[in-house]
């Protein structure tokens, strides 16, 4: 990106590359654009291009940029009472609480809050341990769950490797992924069986009465958006009870409303001991996470002190947001609509994309959290980018995107489509259709044998 020829963003670009050290970023090479603005599904620069936002940011604006409701309640609890610490009772705190145990299966009352996922992992993977009296943390490859000291060791992507630095009694497995199975299946049905057959092995011979917990992402968001197959959460579920495990769903990314149900385990109708959350419960306008507790977890600190607390946790600015959010998408169907998109949009046209684009190799997703895995080769499924690192090829994609107007979310081979819930047919539509030509950047990477189709 060019320095912006505004003034004033041209100012921000300068103190930025000066001053601010970025996340997940090697700082010399960084050319960051400004943003100054956004509404509903968009954003706009300094020099005023305004880009559909098909990234939701890191995936948490879901009811879009500056929702009226959500920055009115924002602006009228400043006014009232800013800040308070958590010792105290609020009624925003208490209310969002209220809200949040509302949607989560029965028998999860009790809400702690944080202020982000990684803590929320953190907090719900102390709760486990705290309650069985066991140590080890089981948890995904392919999977993210914050760059906290412990969040980072139960990660399952190359971030954990230079972090790895803090013993956390943490032990990896493989999930479900018929596109690239580990477990040579041909089918839904056996890579879910062989999946869990994997994992019970494992629990075996890590000691099942050694492990507080298994955390996984209900569904997999930055390492691939993986909706897992039917059955599986079940099969893990009943490996939890069995050997007395605590199961923890990860819902920070796919949860209120972004696979279009509340939270991603509604689609599988499976009840976990904790869920995590961040991100959408409050469309990320202020930092917010928490995590929501099954009852007989919740009693274990009835009589004996949790040991543990954040200096903003309820924090009641970002509490009077996520009342205001959750309320917003009540009443503007906010989620039946990401579903609706998902099922009768994003779905069949972008499956229409990879008839159309040999680079694409698989499709997957629901609601409004959709992946494109893109690769070099369809019969090898060789990734168009490796494992942990990027290609020129993907990179081409994105700025072919940006170009015009287009912001996408990506990691690695991958393409990430993951615009508001509340997101209308047309802005989606049009999305599609700026990705529609940046493919073509992909395509000439193929090296594959083009099918009749492609020639």
């Amino acid at each position: 990106m060019p320095i912006p020829n505004d003034p004033a963003g041209a100012e921000t670009y300068v103190l930025d590359r000066a001053h601010v050290f970025h996340s997940w970023s090697a700082q010399k090479s960084l050319d960051p654009m400004v943003i100054t603005g956004g509404e509903g599904s968009y954003v706009w620069d300094a020099d005023g291009t305004r880009y559909l936002d098909f990234s939701s940011q890191l995936v948490y604006t879901n009811v879009g940029h500056q929702h009226p409701k959500v920055v009115k309640a924002i602006q009228e609890q400043a006014a009232t009472l800013a800040t308070i610490a958590p010792a105290h009772a609020n009624d925003k705190r208490a209310k969002a609480a209220a809200l949040i145990a509302g949607l989560a299966p029965e028998g999860m009352e009790k809400v702690f809050f944080t202020n982000g996922g990684a803590e929320s992992i953190e907090n719900a993977i102390r709760m486990a341990r705290l309650h069985t009296g066991r140590t080890k943390v089981m948890s995904q490859y392919r999977s993210y769950h914050g760059s906290t000291a412990t969040a980072i060791q139960v990660t399952g992507d190359p971030r954990r490797f230079p972090n790895e630095f803090v013993p956390a009694g943490t032990v990896h497995f493989f999930g479900p992924f018929l596109y690239r199975s580990v477990f040579n299946a041909t089918t839904e049905q056996e890579e879910c069986e062989r999946a869990l057959d994997h994992l019970e092995q494992m629990i075996t011979f890590e000691g099942p009465g050694t492990i507080a917990a298994i955390v996984l992402e209900t569904v997999p968001g930055t390492s691939g958006i993986m909706p897992p197959p039917p059955g599986y959460l079940a099969g893990v579920r009943e490996l939890c009870d069995r050997f007395g495990i605590v199961m923890i769903c990860d819902e920070v990314m796919a949860g209120f409303g972004r696979t279009g149900a509340w939270f991603a385990i509604d689609h599988y109708g499976i009840t976990p001991d904790l869920i995590t959350f961040a991100k959408g419960v409050n469309s990320g306008y202020v930092p917010m996470g928490g995590v929501i507790i099954r009852d007989e977890i919740a009693a274990t600190f009835d009589e004996r002190a949790f040991p543990g607390g954040l200096t903003y946790s309820g924090h009641p600015l970002a509490a009077a947001a996520a009342v205001a959010t959750i309320e917003a998408m009540h009443e503007e169907d906010v989620v039946g609509n990401a579903a609706r998109v998902g099922a009768e949009v994003f779905g069949p046209e972008l499956r229409a994309l990879a008839e159309r684009h040999p680079s694409v190799g698989d499709v997957r997703g629901l609601g409004v959290f959709w992946a494109l895995d893109l690769v070099k080769d369809r019969e090898t499924k060789e990734p168009l980018a490796p494992y942990g690192g990027a290609s020129a090829a993907v990179t081409g994609v994105l700025g072919a995107a940006r170009q015009a107007g287009l912001l996408l979310f990506n990691q690695f081979h991958r393409i990430h489509i993951c615009p508001p819930c509340n997101i209308s047919d047309e802005e989606a539509r049009a999305g599609i259709a700026i990705l529609d030509e940046a493919l073509e950047v992909a395509d000439a990477a193929y090296e594959g044998v083009l099918e009749p189709a492609f020639a």
